[in-house]
């Protein structure tokens, strides 16, 4: 195969995350021609809304998935904590790894979340990063902030917000430090399902482009990951709910962690199990959410 044609969001983060599979593309086969295609999604035009409100992250790459469909691209790159569960039919994850760092960073103080004065303003959208955040601090204000990482550091540091919550990955993908920040250990903020991984996505039938995309997959992370997203497909939720989950592997087998929270932080599930596989080990953590009302908060968030 001669050409592969990406299609990619034109944030920065989704261009660096696309180049760098480029990289890795053409370093598998010398010779090979890479292109971008570069697109702006109804996910980045909805750029100000919550994106509970508007349909979730899978706004972010629907229409990369159409460019595939039309013949206009042979792949996506995406950070896998925004794809769906579930993909649409005729598409495959040709490739999961990269993981990067999977914690979450709290930027604006180097003290954690006791750094934070009495009903300081964090920004965050994400559902999960809030309830995590207020089951333990109930006194913070947390508000949504949209934008891509250079929009959100800049209304921080505009005075906007006290502190905002973004992704380690992200921000070491960028090659941003932070003038003052805190990683957040994962049994404060649990990562969501895929964070700091990066995935491949492309046409089913797409046997040339497929074939070379599987080389760069990573059987460890691509195991972890995908237990983290049965357990999102066990109970039906979107990458859009309060809901965390975590895999890695240890001498005992893959142990996975997740916390199912009301967006209050006031109602917080938490199971972990340590199995074999990842089909073994989501089964068991998802039983263990739904016996202690998993359903109820879901219903409630519908």
């Amino acid at each position: 195969m001669k050409l592969v044609r990406i299609a990619t969001r034109e944030s920065p983060l989704a261009l660096w995350q696309a180049e760098f599979i480029s990289a890795q593309l053409r370093a598998l086969e010398p010779g090979i021609d890479v292109e971008l295609v570069k697109m702006r999604t109804q996910g980045d035009r909805w750029l100000s809304s919550p994106l509970s409100e508007v349909g979730g992250k899978g706004l972010f790459i629907k229409e990369l998935e159409q460019a595939m469909l039309d013949g206009r691209a042979d792949a996506a790159v995406h950070s896998m904590k925004d794809v769906p569960a579930v993909l649409p039919d005729g598409f495959v994850l040709g490739a999961v790894g990269f993981r990067d760092d999977v914690r979450d960073v709290l930027v604006g103080t180097s003290d954690g979340l006791d750094g934070l004065r009495q009903g300081a303003v964090v920004g965050s959208s994400s559902l999960r990063r809030q309830s995590q955040l207020l089951s333990i601090r109930p006194d913070l204000d947390v508000r949504p902030i949209r934008g891509n990482v250079g929009t959100r550091l800049g209304k921080l540091e505009a005075g906007e917000f006290d502190a905002i919550v973004l992704a380690a990955a992200g921000l070491r993908r960028l090659g941003i430090v932070p003038d003052a920040f805190t990683a957040l250990p994962v049994e404060q903020s649990l990562p969501a399902a895929g964070q700091a991984a990066l995935g491949v996505e492309c046409l089913a039938g797409a046997s040339g482009a497929l074939a070379l995309i599987e080389r760069l997959n990573d059987r460890l992370v691509s195991e972890a990951v995908r237990a983290e997203r049965l357990v999102s497909e066990g109970l039906g939720a979107d990458c859009s709910m309060p809901l965390a989950a975590h895999a890695e592997h240890t001498a005992s087998g893959l142990r996975l962690r997740a916390r199912l929270a009301s967006p209050d932080g006031s109602r917080v599930l938490a199971a972990e199990h340590t199995a074999a596989d990842a089909q073994a080990v989501s089964g068991q953590v998802v039983q263990r959410l739904i016996d202690q009302g998993a359903r109820d908060i879901l219903a409630a968030l519908q």
